[in-house]
């Protein structure tokens, strides 16, 4: 029901880094192409791409990180309570976080203590921000977010897909998908990348203490088989990994960003919802 689907290039397909002393690592080894078949649809497929593998062109190891990070946030279950502003969209919401960040000449309200928390708007929306799938690193990106929610028997990560072509850029799915799968699904996926990744990284290294190397690059064998098996327990290091989550303060931000207040409630910068 959910897959993450990866290909790498031939080692000797792959752009060693930098041109006067071309070198490779464990990351740039990594190179290839990637997409996500969810609910029967391939998201991160291209509609305008004359590759012959038209998905998301990069460094599986970029994927791999990100999504191993973002699992702990993704299986902790949202309170219901929660759900309709993990459902929202910032273009939804009644006002700009930004506009609670202090500049760091400003004078700080919290007495000078360091450990005093953020103002809950910021708290909720960086919440929120910790279940998307990072792809910064792509020009018109989509944005991809993960959630868990668990209601009676029904344990269920959402996958929730956006997506504005700009003419240039697009995909081959719809602009907004939201599909929902069986949380045990979510964590096969994200061991399922993992242990393929892992396995097929394992045998690129082996092939390249055979061959000695690649001619031509700087490459350190003895470091990259130590940061490979390095890799090997980053999963289980992140899964051991438990969110911090003030749920109070997600809640008052979250009240905030949703327009749920009396207009003499509203913080300088909010305005309460439309009805």
């Amino acid at each position: 029901m959910i897959r993450f689907r990866f290909e790498l290039y031939p080692l000797d397909e792959i752009s060693p880094w930098g041109s006067d002393q071309p070198k490779l690592h464990w990351f740039g080894l990594t190179e290839g192409w990637y997409w996500l078949e969810a609910g029967g649809q391939e998201l991160l497929r291209r509609s305008r791409e004359a590759h012959p593998h038209p998905y998301i062109d990069y460094y599986l190891a970029r994927l791999w990180e990100d999504v191993i990070v973002l699992t702990p946030e993704v299986l902790e279950p949202v309170p219901d309570d929660l759900q309709p502003f993990i459902a929202s969209h910032p273009g939804q919401w009644t006002c700009d976080p930004l506009e609670f960040v202090a500049e760091p000449e400003e004078e700080r309200t919290d007495d000078g203590n360091a450990d005093a928390p953020d103002h809950p708007v910021v708290t909720a929306a960086i919440w929120h921000g910790e279940h998307h799938l990072d792809f910064g690193y792509l020009r018109n990106p989509p944005k991809l977010r993960f959630w868990r929610t668990i209601r009676g028997d029904h344990d269920e990560v959402t996958v929730d897909w956006r997506h504005e072509d700009d003419g240039e850029i697009g995909f081959t799915a719809d602009p907004s998908v939201r599909i929902s799968v069986p949380t045990t699904a979510y964590v096969e996926a994200v061991h399922t990348l993992n242990r393929e990744l892992l396995n097929t990284m394992g045998q690129r290294v082996e092939e390249l203490k055979r061959r000695g190397g690649i001619p031509g690059v700087d490459l350190d064998l003895v470091h990259l088989r130590r940061e490979h098996e390095d890799r090997r327990q980053w999963l289980a290091k992140n899964l051991d990994r438990s969110p911090r989550t003030d749920w109070y303060l997600v809640r008052e931000g979250a009240r905030l960003l949703l327009g749920d207040f009396q207009r003499g409630d509203a913080p300088t910068g909010c305005r309460p919802a439309s009805t």
